[in-house]
Formats: C-alpha cells, sequence, structure tokens
C-alpha cells in the first residue's frame, strides 16, 4: 500500500497545485443551515453519546505510550471507565474498569506498568487476559467460578500506531470499514517512532462546536489575526475517507514539484495539513528543525454545553538540547493559549449566543465542504441501527 497511498497524496497534491494556481476552491452546491438548537439540546446531545460515541471507535492512544508488555493506561470516556494494557503477545487488551465483585475501579493510576492488576476494594486480581486469577481470602469469601468473572473486554485495534477502543463490547463493526483506507494515509506520518513530549486537558464549549473549528480554515485570517493567523490562507480543500477528513489550503510552495519528477516530492511536505478522524480527533503537522505534531482528542464533557480536550503534543525526535526543549514548550504553549482563549473561549460565548436567540441557524458556506459533510454523517449516524452501521463508511 506504501506506493498506493503516496499515489494518493501525490494527487491531491496534483488537485491542490491546480487550485492554487487558478486561485479557486471547490465548492460545495449551496450552504448547509444546522438548527442551533443541535449544539445544545440535551435530549440530542443524548442521543450523540449513545450512537456516536458509544459505538464509534474512538482513538484514545498512540503505540508507542504502549512500548513493553504490561504498559498500560487508563481513563474515563464519557462516562465509561476503562484501560488498555499491551499483552505479553505483543496485542493490545482493552476492559471496563470494574471489578466483577462489587463494581469498583481496578485500575486507578492514569498509566505504568503492571503483570497484573488488583483491584483496591477487596483485592480481586486480574491478569492481562482480563481473567480473575486471585480472591483475596477465597476460603472465607465462598466457592464462586473465577472463569466466569474476568473483566468486560472492549474491541481495540492498532493502525498507523494509533489504538482505537470502541466503548460498546458487544460492537461489531470492523476498524478497517470504519477507517475507509484512511489510516493507511495516516501511516505515513510514521508514528511508531515518535515520542509524547507533553499532554494537557482544556475545558470547551459544546463538542460539534469544537469539532467544526477543527475543519475551519475560514476563521485563521481573523479570530488567529494575532497569533498562528499571520499570513495564513482562510481558503480550504477537503478531501474526505467515510467520515474522515483532511483539511488544507492551496499551497504555493507544492508549484516547485512541477519541474521535478514524481518520486523526488517529499512525502512530508505533502502531509502538511489537519487530519481529522471521525469523531473526535485532529492532527495538526508542524515542520520546522525537528517534525512534530498535536494530536488532539475531543470529549463530550458532563452536560450538553462543555467538552474537554486532551492535547497531545508528539514529536518524531525529543529535544536534543535545553535550547531545542524550550522552543518546544513555547511551542505547546501557543497552541494552548490559541485553542483555549481564542477558539475556545469564542465557542463558550457563541454557544450562549445560539441559545438566546430563537430559532437560530449555524449557517456553513459553501467554502465550509468539511462542516456539511461532518454534521451530515453524525445526522445519518442518529438514524441508523447497529446492523446497518457498515453501509455508511464508503470511501
Amino acid at each position: 500500500r506504501g506506493c498506493v497511498t503516496r499515489a494518493e497524496l501525490i494527487t491531491m497534491a496534483r488537485h491542490n497545485m491546480a487550485h492554487t494556481k487558478a486561485g479557486t476552491i471547490d465548492q460545495e452546491p449551496e450552504v448547509l443551515r444546522v438548527p442551533g438548537h443541535h449544539y445544545y439540546d440535551p435530549e440530542r446531545w443524548q442521543r450523540e453519546l449513545e450512537r456516536v460515541f458509544k459505538r464509534m471507535p474512538l482513538m484514545l492512544g498512540l503505540s508507542t505510550e504502549f512500548a513493553a508488555p504490561g504498559d498500560f493506561k487508563s481513563m474515563d470516556v464519557v462516562g465509561v471507565p476503562l484501560f488498555i494494557v499491551r499483552h505479553a503477545d505483543g496485542d493490545l487488551r482493552a476492559y471496563i474498569n470494574s471489578c466483577s465483585h462489587r463494581g469498583a475501579q481496578v485500575v486507578t493510576e492514569p498509566r505504568g506498568n503492571s503483570k497484573r492488576f488488583s483491584c483496591p476494594y477487596h483485592a480481586w486480581t486480574y491478569d492481562h487476559d482480563g481473567d480473575l486469577v486471585a480472591i483475596y481470602r477465597e476460603g472465607d469469601f465462598g466457592s464462586i467460578d473465577k472463569s466466569c468473572k474476568g473483566l468486560t473486554a472492549l474491541p481495540v485495534a492498532e493502525r498507523a500506531n494509533l489504538v482505537w477502543v470502541t466503548l460498546d463490547p458487544m460492537s461489531t463493526l470492523d476498524i478497517d470499514t470504519f477507517l475507509c483506507g484512511y489510516d493507511e494515509l495516516l501511516a505515513n506520518f510514521g508514528f511508531g517512532s515518535w515520542q509524547v513530549f507533553d499532554t494537557r486537558t482544556i475545558d470547551g464549549p459544546n463538542w460539534k462546536i469544537a469539532y467544526d473549528g477543527y475543519m475551519d480554515l475560514y476563521h485563521l485570517s481573523t479570530l488567529h489575526k494575532a497569533t498562528i493567523g499571520t499570513n495564513m490562507s482562510s481558503q480550504a480543500l477537503y478531501y474526505a475517507w467515510g467520515p474522515h477528513q483532511r483539511v488544507v489550503s492551496p499551497d504555493p510552495s507544492l508549484l516547485e514539484y512541477e519541474s521535478k519528477p514524481e518520486s523526488e516530492w517529499s512525502t512530508a511536505h505533502m502531509m502538511a495539513s489537519v487530519w481529522t478522524i471521525f469523531p473526535h480527533v485532529s492532527i495538526a503537522g508542524f515542520g520546522g528543525g525537528g517534525r512534530s505534531a498535536m494530536i488532539s482528542q475531543l470529549f463530550p464533557g458532563e452536560t450538553p454545553l462543555e467538552s474537554r480536550t486532551v492535547q497531545n503534543y508528539v514529536m518524531q525526535e525529543l529535544p536534543a538540547t535545553d535550547e531545542a526543549k524550550e522552543q518546544a514548550v513555547e511551542q505547546f504553549k501557543l497552541l494552548e493559549y490559541v485553542v483555549r482563549e481564542e477558539d475556545y473561549a469564542t465557542g463558550l460565548r457563541q454557544q450562549r449566543a445560539l441559545m438566546s436567540r430563537p430559532n437560530a441557524e449555524v449557517i456553513f458556506g459553501r467554502n465550509e465542504g468539511g462542516g456539511h459533510r461532518f454534521h451530515g454523517f453524525v445526522e445519518r449516524l442518529l438514524q441508523t441501527e447497529d446492523a446497518d452501521l457498515p453501509s455508511l463508511f464508503t470511501k
């Protein structure tokens, strides 16, 4: 597939170059109007949790976070406590983080390495297969069939050195069907050798308001004019693989390849853009002296008006000098500021304003194709039963 995905990148680059020379972009046939209450209605929001976040594979980490057998990571995802662990066989396992005795959370540390997991409440102990292998003072407790009291497993998969988990233990939605080949493009990042430099969490507005911004270049030169928006284009080209999308501006720097054979075109250069993974991840790559990327994981919060975003600043090579480390720290601070104080602060004000206007609409222009596809797919998901899910994922 390597040559196939490179050919796909070259096709996109040529499409970009043609628009760059013509001064044009692709446009949708007409504008899209989304009812304002879709961003705050409690019943709709609950339906989104059940039919989107609890049915779709969610990207919950990088493979490098589970480098050795026993490496684990625990988290709470839309109210579901879970943990992921690297098994001795090399594969990952994921489980609902709930003891089969009284339901207490078994893993209380956010990450670490362990051969077994012992519940802190009554010391019932589980191995990496999720099997119950020991009951504290079993003679006093009484005889039960331990083979029937293991942890509840969740579907888990690795693609492109990223980790996906589905919150529904009974899900039959195949990861490759869901990804529509998109992971083969993401593999060009080479995340298998990248490291997490730093991580932080930012509170934000309704998850769809936040997600709208990740696919929106239209606002860059206005909202971010004093920070990252200097000399940035507000025009966008969108490419879709099922619900997953790449957004990039027409890029004059690609025109240098017109006089070069395709074998000399830089894969890293052609990968530059924002890659979104439905329903909640944005990957924004950065060049410069050392390749780095911001992988943002967006999750709904406790109410329709809240969300939280885990920002993972990852680097191809960790800084080797104090100066390089300081530069990385400053870049991460800037990106945090831009999201917290510009994007999300605007989004929080936006949702309050929408709630105050009777029959308010959110309008996506013909130039905002990413929003058209995102909201259209969410709407179809809400109306699709489990058995029919695979039919939604076509390239």
